[in-house]
């Protein structure tokens, strides 16, 4: 009851500040209609009334209460722990319609990451990629674009003839390409998801997924590449086409209208289509807190980001985040039988610890736990310890403590030379 009445509290606290937001984003628009074909538009007070219905409704709710939504399957996970802090049937396969993009997304940025791509690549427009309805932003065929304007016009405006023309690029064809979706999809833990494209226009039964794993991949995306917000949260932007027939200007328009009526909201990807109905992977920060709120099969746009918002309002209300930017400096070790008498190590990793009880994290404690033997050989990477954290007697986490580079065994003649060395002196 306790964390219901702070949740409650605080999902009220925060409608002014996203109410604000809107208003400035308002003026600065000013009275610019939208006419892309992936979402409808919501009034701002449908959104703002949201954020506020939570909090609106007394003091005996349960959290299915105070988030009571049309939208039948709908998750809410914090990105740095993968914490779901609210979940409707979110295991029930649907069609994700342009949501899909994600994993595309996805791997044009790991294409990105290993060499395979460079942003100020020229990729070419083929008849396939030019062929795609739905949502487009009207590729020619042999037309060039860089790989930085294509994912804008798949991130934007969720061209799916820019993500069919990346994929090719990619992959040499579509069906190479959304097999490495399926397989990026398994590596993930995304065991009710099956691709048939790339784009999501597909009407087939067995393009499939769920909002636990649009919620997965999102996290993914958003944790490694974090960048994809600078592109996700622009809300127009021209593109030039160059082609036998001249140069002409088209203006991207974003299809997250959660962009404007929900403050810290900067993406991620929205869907819609007659069979899937109305889908979003939205994420939002809040005071060091990333959220991702996922929404599959809407009755319609409005529902859509109006739940969004509420559900994402309600996450940041319920959890705060504790993050140790200071962690202990680690001595050098002695390892028996090394080549070398003492050893760098270094942290696995960072640690973070989401909480939705409002803890007090100044209590926090922090232990070096050793490993009672350690000897060479050790390959880099390897464990020799841990850090432990705890809170009033309970386990919050651990972090591995490893090695930072391989270690040797010693041999005989090292150890004959450090006879020698010691001789010597």
């Amino acid at each position: 009851m306790k964390r219901i009445l702070c949740c409650l509290l605080a999902v009220w606290m925060l409608a002014a500040p996203a109410q604000s937001a809107w208003v400035s984003a308002q003026e600065a628009a000013g009275t610019q209609t939208e006419t892309t074909q992936d979402s409808t538009g919501v009034p701002a007070a449908e959104i703002m009334q949201a954020n506020t219905d939570a909090a609106a409704t007394g003091t005996t709710q349960t959290q299915a209460d105070v988030l009571e939504l049309q939208t039948p399957h709908a998750l809410v996970m914090e990105v740095s722990t993968g914490t779901v802090l609210f979940e409707k049937d979110a295991d029930a396969k649907v069609h994700p319609a342009s949501v899909t993009k994600v994993m595309t997304i996805l791997l044009i940025f790991e294409a990105l990451e290993d060499g395979r791509l460079k942003l100020d690549d020229q990729v070419t427009t083929s008849a396939h990629a030019k062929s795609m309805g739905g949502s487009q932003v009207f590729l020619e065929e042999g037309e060039s674009q860089t790989v930085e304007t294509l994912l804008k016009c798949i991130i934007i405006a969720s061209g799916n003839d820019a993500a069919v023309t990346m994929a090719e690029h990619i992959a040499g064809s579509e069906e190479a390409f959304v097999a490495r979706m399926n397989e990026k999809a398994a590596e993930l833990g995304m065991e009710n998801t099956h691709f048939v494209d790339c784009c999501g226009l597909t009407d087939s039964a067995e393009h499939y997924t769920t909002a636990r794993d649009v919620a997965l991949m999102s996290r993914e995306l958003l944790a490694r590449f974090p960048q994809v917000t600078d592109y996700a949260k622009i809300w127009m932007e021209d593109i030039t086409h160059v082609t036998a027939k001249g140069s002409s200007t088209f203006t991207l328009t974003n299809t997250n209208k959660l962009l404007r009526a929900f403050d810290g909201c900067d993406g991620l990807k929205t869907g819609s289509t007659s069979y899937a109905k109305y889908c979003l992977s939205a994420t939002a920060q809040r005071n060091g807190i990333r959220l991702i709120g996922t929404i599959m099969t809407a009755p319609d746009s409005k529902t859509r980001f109006a739940e969004a918002a509420k559900i994402l309002g309600y996450g940041f209300a319920c959890c705060t985040l504790y993050h140790d930017d200071a962690m202990e400096e680690l001595p050098q070790i002695a390892v028996r039988g090394a080549t070398q008498p003492l050893v760098d190590v270094q942290y696995a990793r960072e640690f973070s610890y989401l909480s939705t009880e409002n803890e007090d994290f100044s209590a926090i404690e922090r232990t070096v736990r050793w490993q009672e033997e350690i000897k060479a050989p050790l390959e880099q990477g390897a464990q020799v310890g841990e850090y432990v954290y705890t809170l009033n007697g309970k386990e919050l986490g651990r972090v591995p403590i490893v090695t930072a580079y391989a270690v040797e065994k010693a041999g005989y003649l090292d150890y004959l030379g450090e006879m020698w060395e010691h001789w010597s002196l």
